[in-house]
């Protein structure tokens, strides 16, 4: 059974940082892409960051320069280092491969 544990939200001011966990078990972790989203409060998800298993990264643009994905495969667990932040980054934050989700970790950013 696959199982994704997200961890690392909180609340920051606007222009701090966090680095956000995700733990995979259950599964070969190398193999595949990993993704992380978000969901702002009445907003779709919205994709912010996907990593592939040979370490290649894309991002959304409104995160480019700010965010940065990476994966440690041999702790099975991806991360999203996010830098500046600014209020509009404000969401519940999941990680993802294919139609595996975790329950999400909720980042604030506020003054």
């Amino acid at each position: 059974q696959v199982q994704l544990v997200e961890s690392g939200g909180g609340l920051v001011q606007p222009g701090g940082s966090l680095r956000l966990s995700c733990a995979a078990s259950g599964t070969i972790f190398s193999r595949y892409s990993m993704n992380w989203y978000r969901q702002a409060p009445g907003k779709q998800r919205e994709l912010v960051a996907i990593i592939t298993s040979g370490g290649s990264t894309n991002y959304a643009d409104s995160v480019k320069g700010r965010f940065t994905i990476s994966r440690d495969n041999a702790k099975n667990t991806v991360y999203l280092q996010m830098n500046s932040l600014k209020p509009e980054d404000t969401a519940v934050y999941y990680c993802n491969f294919l139609l595996n989700w975790g329950q999400g970790t909720q980042v604030t950013v506020s003054s």
